[in-house]
């Protein structure tokens, strides 16, 4: 398709409010008046996911209602969203998301967000924004570390430079616990209801996790806003799925070429989305379920089934797939023998340890995971989703391996993960034919899987991401040594092999 195939479009078409016409003859643009939104959401932390995801899912409510009754403001707190904002802002804060499949492919403007504001240079006008009495909701994407829980032992961090920071100045705020506390302070003096928080990140028990935070800082702060936020302030736990690629210079090409519109930043994804929220809110919702999101009463099982078969299936072909030289996750996939890892961890190690959760068929969930994985058009990058080992194999592989132990089931497509990550972080990036991973634990972990070779005691005794019980386990000490050995001396190749064509007889041998 070409721009002459488009209704004769022979120059960009602007991406903002003025241009949303002529933009309406070649894809689907928001029909709803944005000048009347409220901004009655702030989202804090807006990038590729929360455009691709919470945002599509109040434009498609919108859309179908005559009422406008909820808009994003987003707020970015981090250097690199300053970029954001220079791109969102002469765009009206429209974006456009493009969405393909190997068979598909589709277009459309979102503009659920109606403003972004830069923490660091307007720090007064987002204190404004949270405490101001139409603010009802706060959702967030702030990623693991922006909640500064310790992962091992699930305590607040107090001692982290951001916290030390807010609580110091606590009207000058750096991080968004810091923002979330001194806006629910102004509220309470204010004899204004506190908002919901609303976590959207990849963890288990977001919102959980999102009250320890707000609850610790606000404990450390006053002891009475902390009592106040915890008897009137809700936390629902939400599961949010779909997988985000960071956009690249050819989805701007793409978009420019083929529906003639020139965008700072789009989104591209995969057609396939999926929210799961917890009611349990403060001040009122949108009726998400009315766009697909389920509204249950407990989030847990969902969570559960998403996190150990999408996340640790991540994990199982991401560090294999760097050691055998691919880049991308959809190439990695098209090696039948990481197809084979992933089916089988999934189907023998994993899914057994799952209860179905209500309206979800786990077989078909899995086929549904390996076709999205295999997805060409996406072309998510393995290095991404090998981002922060240290913390995503204790959430997503860990609790699995620890059960089939208990259990004296199977471990070896689990363990084989574990040892492939290892080998990894042992090599330098040259060996592994990669980027360096990213990992806050990089170094230490280096000198551990450097000094242990093919012993992962050295690894397991790292207690940020082993608990002692689960690395005392002499079964998974030999497991991930066989690995490990086959792995130095054989290279990943023949350590797959081994998995796929014996991995199960050594395991029912040694049991």
């Amino acid at each position: 398709m070409d721009l002459t195939e488009l209704g004769g479009i022979h120059s960009p078409t602007p991406l903002n409010e003025n241009g949303l016409g002529a933009l309406a003859a070649t894809l689907p643009v928001p029909s709803y008046d944005r000048r009347a939104l409220p901004q009655n959401m702030v989202h804090i932390g807006v990038g590729g996911f929360h455009r691709a995801h919470q945002a599509v899912y109040l434009d498609d409510l919108l859309s179908q209602s005559d009422k406008a009754e909820w808009a994003y403001c987003g707020v970015g707190m981090l250097p690199g969203d300053r970029a954001m904002r220079a791109a969102l802002l002469p765009q009206d804060c429209l974006y456009t998301v493009l969405e393909r499949s190997a068979e598909t492919e589709s277009a459309r403007v979102i503009g659920s967000i109606v403003n972004y504001l830069y923490a660091p240079d307007e720090p007064e006008r987002v204190l404004a924004r949270l405490a101001a009495p139409e603010c009802r909701i706060v959702s967030l994407t702030i990623t693991e570390g922006g909640y500064y829980i310790h992962d091992g032992s699930g305590t607040f961090d107090d001692n982290h430079p951001d916290i030390i920071h807010d609580l110091a100045y606590p009207q000058q705020p750096r991080c968004a616990a810091g923002y979330l506390v001194e806006a629910l302070e102004r509220r309470r003096k204010a004899g204004i209801a506190p908002f919901t928080v609303m976590s959207c990140d990849n963890l288990q028990h977001n919102g959980d996790v999102a009250r320890k935070m707000t609850l610790a800082l606000a404990e450390r702060r006053d002891p009475t806003l902390h009592d106040w936020i915890a008897s009137n302030a809700a936390f629902p736990n939400s599961m949010v799925d779909r997988i985000v690629p960071a956009t690249t210079d050819s989805v701007r090409e793409e978009l420019l070429s083929r529906y003639g519109i020139r965008d700072n930043w789009p989104v591209a994804t995969e057609p396939f989305r999926q929210w799961i929220i917890e009611d349990c809110f403060s001040a009122g919702r949108p009726s998400w379920e009315h766009v697909g999101a389920m509204i249950v009463s407990d989030v847990t099982p969902y969570e559960k089934m998403k996190m150990r078969l999408l996340n640790g299936s991540h994990q199982a072909l991401c560090y294999i797939g760097i050691l055998l030289g691919y880049s991308l996750v959809h190439e990695a996939m098209c090696d039948s023998r990481i197809h084979s890892l992933v089916s089988r961890l999934m189907a023998r190690e994993v899914a057994p340890l799952l209860r179905a959760p209500p309206g979800i068929d786990l077989d078909a969930y899995q086929g549904t995971l390996l076709s999205r994985f295999a997805n060409p058009t996406i072309a998510d990058q393995l290095l991404r989703i090998g981002t922060d080992g240290s913390a995503r194999i204790p959430k997503f592989v860990l609790p699995s391996i620890r059960e089939q132990l208990a259990r004296n089931g199977p471990i070896d497509c689990l363990a084989f993960t574990v040892a492939a990550w290892i080998h990894v972080i042992a090599l330098e990036p040259k060996e592994a034919g990669s980027a360096p991973l990213t990992d806050p634990l990089l170094q230490s972990l280096q000198c551990s899987a450097r000094r242990g070779g093919a012993d992962p005691r050295p690894v397991l005794a790292m207690r940020e991401i082993f608990e002692p019980e689960l690395a005392a386990s002499e079964r998974l000490q030999n497991t991930l040594g066989r690995y490990l050995e086959l792995f130095r001396a054989q290279g990943p190749e023949q350590a797959l092999e081994e998995l796929l064509i014996g991995g199960l007889q050594v395991k029912e041998s040694r049991d």
